[in-house]
């Protein structure tokens, strides 16, 4: 592997996060909550491994710029803005629901929760269409 597969492996971990975050929540619901917790924390492992394989790649490389044009890189801002601000918001919010949750405080993490989950999968989505937008259009 090589320092240009990094976004490719990126894109991939943040869509197994996305697809391991979703998971967690059918099992839950399904009242499944050991396979729920083995869901999510290979979310957070995912993400995780995708945080630091992105912070690497961008100190080697740097920025990289959009080179479309016209309304595409005017939807590419756009998604672009959202999921850096929601990205940076995710964090702690997932720290929190964590905790809770490995503190046995199923009502606090149940709460938090219901916010995290679809930032963090809209985070991780949005990864994903940054990285297509940027690399294959």
């Amino acid at each position: 592997m090589t320092l240009h597969d990094l976004p490719t492996l990126n894109a991939c971990l943040n869509t197994l996060a996305a697809l391991f975050a979703v998971a967690g929540y059918v099992l839950i619901r399904r009242g499944r909550r050991e396979a729920h917790r083995r869901a999510m924390l290979a979310a957070l492992a995912c993400s995780a491994l995708f945080l630091t394989s992105y912070l690497a790649y961008h100190a080697q490389v740097g920025s990289v710029r959009f080179s479309g044009q016209g309304g595409l890189r005017t939807a590419y801002l756009a998604v672009l803005l959202s999921h850096t601000v929601l990205a940076v918001a995710i964090l702690p919010l997932i720290g929190f629901t964590l905790v809770h949750a490995l503190r046995s405080r199923f009502e606090r993490h149940r709460r938090i929760a219901r916010v995290t989950l679809p930032l963090w999968t809209y985070v991780s989505v949005t990864g994903v269409v940054v990285y297509l937008m940027l690399y294959h259009l």
